[in-house]
């Protein structure tokens, strides 16, 4: 559509909107085409006509010094379209704002004030020229050029505005209007101090050289913001806006910073300057369809009231409301319709204070038929809903305007009664931003007089007061003010970034209010800035429940988050973490070496020490069964020698003998230092013990074996075989055999001692670590176990050479036997070793050791005896001495 804007700021535009809204508002039945709506279109623009091309209204007092004011006393309430000669009429119709009204009011009261006040601009008076903006920026420009003369010069100090009747504007309510205004003060220096516009786009003193506020920037709120809805845990959630500046820059800042911080938008809504119903009831599904049940809004209340209405008519609840400061003060929206919508809204808002004085001043309003209380007027008919009638003036444009309505006298009404947003003053919000403006701009210019030549009368000085002057003592006033906060702007213009966070309850008369339930102050340490008392917030609904608005929902413990493909980081699928590996709900991480996770896969606790220990069922077990061995090997030690004289001891070297039940009592002694938790000692006295004792036990089979092979194949006992391999000869080959493994032992241990180890190998699939002695040379265990198989099987071909010697003297065949028994254990020794895990590892070496000197115990010296205990009548030299056969 096409639109030519008329004065006052009506506007002529060809569309299909008109055509909605007149269908609208005539109702289903209606024809267009009929010749009704051409009349009610006539009306309607005669009126409009008139509301565009009124003047704007002001409220004026002279003094010594002026400050203009920009308020919105009447806003655009709605658009309504007519169809009329083939054309789309569009005219703005306006709703008086009290809660504005108020704001206007404020400043007089700080402007009067101050000029009562002896102490600040002795001598000086105040004035003020305070004019309707209907916050819009066509109207804000053109109240604002109506007063201000732009006249330039040039001196020493740059260019400034002279002959201007206004020395400082306060102004305006949005942002956008803000802006227009301050781009054009900026060049001339006049200090424009906002009250309500928190655009951050208004921070650029390039832009906007002159601009400065008394509320703070959307930057701080903003991050605020963010901050209180990730404090909530909500990372899901809806934002509502409109195209101006303020909503347009807070949303995107907001946006940034929470995806920052891991959050998600699940959608964005702009409501347009003119919804039509189809605009509005696809936002209202947006709303109600979507699993975001946080919606942060960037918005007036006039912007905001069709789409809550809409939700309304729908009957939508469960929404959680987050609130800037645009709305979250705004009694427009707590009408009893909309308490189940927003009942529980959360946001920021300016602090409030009481300021003593200003509830009497505001209820003094009265009506009146002279120029200048045209405001005063229309806050009485909006009040007590009724119209003024002046007969006294005829000129007067209520008469004019509404003849035809109801007729009321006014001044027989009272405010004492009435409580809306023009009364309600128990805490003031904007309007202490307007007194702070006030006082600020009343500061500077004090500051500024105190400088000024002696000797030159003081309204003469004021005359020629360089505005640009006064821009720099505005930035830098400092002053503490009667509630005990210091007013003062940073190098931007900005004030104390500090919020009160307000929550939206029901009284016990059913009535919505403001109850703060915590603060923001953007001045201190990030971890400081956001306090909240939880217990006193009502959430949406009236519940005490925290609302819960997540894409997905958290993961369960021990899993971890797999994004979607397409879809925003928020929205994700749960998958379990792997065996050593713990989550914080959002991914896997494993955990440090020697640590194990839980079963539920949350923390990490320390693994367990695994190891064959002295307690384990395995382990007491082979330490029985070594004792065992022990206790037979002394058995029969205790025997032999008892029997040490009789022939079947005597016979093959009984020294021999005893050295072999020796050497097999270490073996099985040396067991013991496998069982229980490795240490430096033990690690190293193992393997040593055990390669040792058994080389000194096969060395004595050796020497028996070749004895017995000796003493059969020679002619006689006395022969010369048996000379050359007497007890002189067995000791040495004994020593000779024995001592390479000694020597390998001895080195091996100096060079590459074996070390107690904490293997975390086995961690992953048990949860424990495994103790074990480390070999830095596995080499040397082999060399030892080598060794031990090459004596082995040295007696082991040897035995089974006298494996035929006669039935009597059987020892060569036992020998043959026990070797057997020997090698096939250690030969299945090797790869159970090999594949066993942990500490029966451990277990089979130890069982190695036991079965093998078992093999060797009872098939050597059990059987001899058995003769010598149960068979006594072998145990003779005739039945010893027998030739082969």
């Amino acid at each position: 559509s096409s639109e030519l804007y008329m004065p006052g700021g009506c506007e002529l535009s060809f569309g299909t909107r008109a055509l909605e809204e007149v269908e609208h508002m005539m109702g289903p039945q209606s024809d267009l085409r009929t010749e009704g709506v051409r009349d009610v279109g006539v009306s309607l623009l005669s009126e409009c006509v008139i509301l565009g091309n009124s003047q704007l209204l002001a409220l004026r007092s002279e003094g010594d010094v002026i400050i203009g004011g920009l308020f919105p006393g009447l806003i655009v309430d709605h658009y309504l379209s007519v169809f009329f000669f083939m054309l789309f009429w569009v005219c703005c119709f306006f709703s008086f704002d009290d809660r504005a009204f108020r704001w206007m009011m404020t400043m007089i009261f700080a402007v009067e004030e101050i000029n009562r006040n002896p102490a600040l601009l002795p001598g000086v008076t105040l004035g003020y020229h305070i004019m309707d903006s209907c916050d819009h920026i066509h109207t804000s420009l053109k109240a604002l050029l109506g007063n201000v003369t732009i006249t330039k010069s040039t001196t020493d100090s740059g260019t400034c505005l002279t002959g201007s009747p206004i020395t400082a504007v306060i102004g305006l309510a949005s942002s956008s209007p803000t802006g227009a205004i301050a781009h054009i003060l900026g060049p001339f220096s006049i200090p424009l101090v906002s009250y309500f516009a928190t655009c951050v786009c208004l921070t650029d003193k390039h832009t906007y050289p002159s601009f400065l506020r008394t509320v703070p920037s959307d930057l701080f709120q903003v991050r605020g913001l963010v901050e209180l809805v990730k404090f909530f845990g909500w990372n899901w959630v809806g934002t509502v806006g409109t195209p101006d500046d303020y909503s347009r820059y807070g949303i995107q800042a907001f946006s940034h910073q929470f995806r920052q911080l891991g959050g998600c938008l699940a959608y964005h809504l702009t409501i347009p300057q003119s919804p039509t119903f189809v605009e509005i009831g696809a936002m209202a599904d947006t709303l109600q369809s979507s699993k975001a049940k946080v919606v942060v809004a960037f918005a007036t209340e006039g912007q905001l009231l069709e789409l809550f209405s809409e939700l309304v008519a729908r009957n939508v609840t469960g929404i959680q409301w987050v609130a800037s400061e645009a709305w979250v003060t705004a009694n427009m929206l707590t009408a009893p319709q909309f308490h189940l919508l927003l009942q529980g809204t959360l946001g920021f808002s300016f602090p409030g204070v009481y300021i003593p004085g200003l509830r009497e001043f505001l209820l003094k309003v009265r009506p009146k038929a002279e120029p200048g209380f045209e405001f005063h007027n229309m806050l009485w008919e909006e009040v007590f809903d009724c119209r003024l009638e002046f007969t006294a003036d005829p000129s007067n444009i209520n008469s004019k305007l509404n003849t035809h309505l109801k007729t009321y006298e006014g001044e027989k009404r009272t405010f004492l009664n009435v409580h809306n947003s023009y009364t309600e003053l128990s805490k003031v919000r904007i309007s202490y931003n307007v007194y702070k403006a006030v006082y600020a701009i009343a500061h500077a210019l004090h500051d500024l007089l105190e400088c000024g030549s002696v000797g030159i009368a003081i309204v003469n000085y004021i005359l020629f007061l360089r505005v640009m002057q006064l821009l720099g003592y505005l930035k830098m006033v400092n002053f503490t003010n009667q509630f005990g906060e210091k007013v003062h702007f940073d190098d931007n213009g900005e004030p104390v970034p500090l919020y009160d966070i307000i929550n939206w309850q029901k009284d016990s008369k059913g009535k919505i209010r403001f109850v703060k339930v915590g603060s923001y102050d953007g001045s201190v340490p990030m971890d400081q800035q956001l306090q909240l008392n939880q217990s006193k917030i009502v959430w949406t609904g009236g519940l005490s429940q925290v609302p819960v608005s997540l894409c997905s929902d958290p993961c369960p413990p021990g899993s971890r988050q797999a994004r979607r493909p397409g879809e925003p980081q928020c929205c994700f699928d749960c998958l379990p973490c792997a065996e050593g590996e713990i989550s914080n709900q959002t991914e896997c991480t494993k955990c440090p070496e020697y640590y194990w996770s839980d079963k539920r896969k949350v923390e990490c606790v320390a693994g367990v020490d695994d190891f064959l220990s002295v307690y384990d069922t395995m382990g007491i077990i082979l330490i029985t069964l070594t004792l065992l061995g022990v206790v037979m090997t002394t058995v029969i030690t205790t025997v032999f020698h008892h029997f040490r004289t009789t022939p079947i001891v005597r016979a093959n070297n009984s020294e021999i003998s005893f050295l072999l039940l020796v050497s097999l009592k270490l073996c099985f002694l040396c067991s013991l230092a496998f069982i229980g938790k490795p240490s430096t000692w033990t690690c190293r006295l193992r393997q040593a013990a055990f390669g040792v004792s058994f080389v000194l036990c096969l060395s004595c089979l050796l020497v028996k074996t070749i004895v017995v092979l000796l003493a059969f194949r020679s002619t006689g006992p006395g022969s010369g075989a048996m000379k050359l391999f007497g007890p002189a000869q067995q000791r040495t080959l004994i020593l000779c055999t024995t001592a390479p493994q000694v020597c390998l032992c001895a080195g091996w241990l100096s060079a590459a001692p074996p070390f107690p180890f904490r293997n975390p190998m086995y961690q992953a699939s048990t949860g424990k670590i495994v103790v074990e002695c480390r070999e830095l040379w596995p080499a040397g265990f082999y060399l030892v176990l080598g060794y031990i198989g090459l004596l082995a099987s040295l007696c082991l071909l040897l035995a089974y050479l006298g494996r035929k010697l006669p039935d009597t003297f059987n020892e060569a065949k036992l020998i043959t036997f026990s070797m057997i028994i020997f090698c096939a254990v250690w030969l299945s020794f090797i790869p159970a070793h090999v594949s066993s895990p942990g500490k029966f590892t451990v277990a089979v070496e130890i069982f190695a050791i036991l079965a093998s000197s078992f093999g060797l115990l009872l098939c050597i010296f059990v059987p001899k005896c058995f003769i010598i205990l149960a068979q006594p009548e072998k145990n003779i030299k005739k039945r010893m001495i027998k030739s082969p056969r």
